[in-house]
């Protein structure tokens, strides 16, 4: 491996952009599992149905771009 070769491992452009994409999958499984509860598949009170949906759009759409922001790199 030459110097000018990054690692992958210890690239945190790479880290950034994983943990991203699991906060915006971990918001699209809330959503999902809130959606099961209102259905009633899921034996939950349907106060917690409506958390999980609140808390997994925020997930999905603002956390992200929170992230991006925090993480820009400065010019």
């Amino acid at each position: 491996m030459t110097t000018n070769e990054t690692d992958p491992a210890r690239d945190p452009a790479r880290r950034r952009w994983a943990t991203i994409q699991l906060v915006r999958i971990f918001g699209v499984a809330c959503v999902v599992g809130g959606m099961m509860i209102g259905s009633g598949k899921l034996n939950l009170p349907l106060w917690v149905g409506y958390v999980l949906i609140a808390n997994g759009l925020v997930d999905v759409f603002v956390i992200p771009t929170m992230l991006v922001r925090k993480w820009r790199s400065q010019d």
